[in-house]
């Protein structure tokens, strides 16, 4: 039972870690993406503007449903796992005062003693799994094997800012067969879906409020203003 709650605890770990790297393959902030996948596994910490970043995107919703399933799963065995390793019969220090020891340890106290050791491994594995070298190097693991099966599709979009009613400010790389590519602002069709570009970032230039005459190039960040779902369709999405 002991072994099996460490194992629980250790995979959901690796699992909000998962869900944080995915999160960020569709377009959140890194810092966001991590708490979001935590928000989502755990069920706390979820706001309501903060939510409108998940339930606004198709990938993000699957995710946040794999992560909320995982979570309450992982709950429960957590839970029953607890209860058991502290069933004196089932308990370690138990087993071992039986076979080695040469004293007796009563049922209450060796309870008490187990709880002691379940709280030590607790704390080990969250200090390894909140070691920067050691956490580093699992998600880069961990992210070259998300990308390389191509679980979740990569977008060029990172969200800043999130306001009220779904708008925000968001900064989006236009990638090819982008519908507004080698337009002009002024023909892109942005202001008619409500998107308004505040400026441009065009490799080491950057160009605020651009004039209605220029032009949207391969590669180029546009810093947008406007509803989330009209920025991602009219400018990552192929058309």
């Amino acid at each position: 039972m002991l072994i099996l709650f460490i194992l629980t605890l250790v995979v959901s770990f690796i699992v909000v870690r998962i869900g944080a790297i995915a999160f960020q393959l569709t377009g959140l902030e890194w810092s966001l993406a991590k708490f979001q996948a935590l928000s989502c596994f755990s069920g706390t910490g979820f706001t309501t503007k903060e939510a409108e970043l998940i339930t606004g995107d198709k990938q993000r919703r699957k995710i946040a449903s794999v992560l909320i399933v995982l979570g309450n799963a992982g709950l429960v065995i957590m839970i029953a796992t607890l209860a058991g390793s502290l069933v004196p019969q089932e308990t370690i220090l138990s087993k071992l005062s039986e076979s080695f020891l040469p004293f007796y340890i009563p049922p209450y106290l060796v309870r008490w003693v187990n709880l002691g050791i379940i709280v030590v491994l607790v704390y080990v594995v969250y200090r390894v799994f909140t070691y920067e070298k050691f956490v580093r190097r699992l998600t880069n693991f961990l992210r070259k094997r998300i990308i390389k099966r191509e679980m979740f599709k990569k977008v060029s979009f990172e969200e800043l800012l999130l306001a009220t009613g779904g708008y925000g400010v968001s900064k989006v790389a236009v990638c090819a067969g982008s519908p507004v590519l080698n337009k002009t602002l002024l023909k892109s069709g942005l202001r008619e879906h409500d998107v308004a570009v505040l400026a441009i970032v065009r490799g080491e230039q950057t160009i605020p409020n651009p004039p209605k005459d220029t032009k949207i190039l391969l590669n180029d960040e546009l810093i947008c203003f406007g509803k989330l779902e009209n920025i991602r369709n009219r400018v990552c999405m192929n058309p």
